[in-house]
């Protein structure tokens, strides 16, 4: 007698399991693009069943055959936004803590040497990819692929260093590369302003979404250039903030996405 009701236990408390999974996905998807999309699901299902009882729509069978034998794969790739919203909401707390740990090590890596290269009056140029990818130009200098460090990087821009010209890129927390070089803008007023370490750091931030810091060689003052803009005679303590403040912004859009832009997306 225990062993039915146990059973019936088991049996209501994965009904109830269940039940509470698909409320869970419906009010996700509620007001999104996902429903237009389930329906669309619900549909060829219901004509591979209706095909299915038919002996004659061999073409069109064999073709919902082959659909839903895809279909795993076409739901993780339509449902993306929704799927990382629920897997950012179960376990995105931890993650985001070990990033954020990960991230904010480098831009203090990155403060301190910025910071040194200032006060000795070296020059240097950084860019540190964000969204859109600098493949291009990682490409056109000498790979590194290692830790970023203040030693690192003081290394790498120490005057009689044969990389110390070129510019650095900062890609997944990582050094990537060194040496790189990058368009230089073809702002008339900027050109008239500015040397070409500060041209090449607003050509590269006018085309891709880098953070891109500058030391001047000559005046040891800090920039800071982002989506076109170059920003001067920043303070390093202010620079140490600002990377700070971007990357928590970044890592919070990322594991907490925006319902809205992903109901538009």
């Amino acid at each position: 007698m225990s062993l039915i009701w146990n059973n019936y236990i088991v049996n209501i408390v994965d009904i109830l399991l269940v039940s509470w999974i698909f409320y869970k996905i419906i009010l996700l998807i509620k007001g999104t693009r996902a429903v237009q999309i389930l329906l669309g699901f619900v549909i060829l299902a219901l004509l591979t069943i209706f095909v299915g009882q038919m002996a004659h729509f061999k073409t069109l069978s064999w073709l919902l055959e082959k659909f839903w034998i895809a279909a795993p794969i076409i739901v993780a790739i339509v449902f993306q936004p929704e799927l990382r919203q629920v897997l950012a909401k179960i376990g995105g707390e931890p993650l985001k803590r070990i990033f954020i740990k990960s991230e904010l090590k480098v831009v203090k890596e990155i403060a301190q040497a910025v910071k040194e290269m200032s006060q000795k009056r070296i020059g240097a140029l950084i860019a540190i990819e964000q969204e859109i990818g600098l493949k291009n130009y990682i490409e056109t200098g000498t790979l590194i692929n290692g830790d970023v460090s203040n030693e690192l990087l003081l290394s790498i821009f120490y005057p009689k260093s044969i990389l110390h010209d070129g510019a650095v890129i900062i890609e997944h927390s990582r050094l990537t590369s060194a040496g790189c070089i990058f368009p230089v803008s073809d702002n008339p007023v900027a050109s008239k302003m500015i040397g070409t370490r500060h041209r090449a750091a607003l050509g590269i931030s006018e085309i891709s979404d880098a953070i891109v810091i500058v030391v001047s060689e000559e005046t040891g003052d800090i920039s800071l250039a982002l989506e076109g803009k170059l920003e001067q005679n920043i303070n390093p303590d202010d620079l140490h903030k600002k990377l700070s403040d971007i990357y928590r912004k970044k890592l919070e859009k990322t594991f907490i996405p925006n319902n809205k832009k992903a109901s538009n997306a």
